[in-house]
């Protein structure tokens, strides 16, 4: 992997990871996300 392909994936990470951040605990739960659960939805959307 380059490094352009590198830093693309961590800014598609960093950008899920604040976007479901922004949720609410109510919205997380009718996504059925708890937000302990986070990071590794945000790792999966990088793959």
């Amino acid at each position: 992997m380059n490094l352009r392909q590198s830093f693309s994936n961590w800014r598609r990470y960093r950008e899920t990871v604040n976007e479901l951040g922004r949720l609410s605990h109510r919205e997380l739960a009718d996504l059925g996300i708890a937000r302990s659960d986070i990071p590794t939805l945000a790792r999966r959307a990088v793959r």
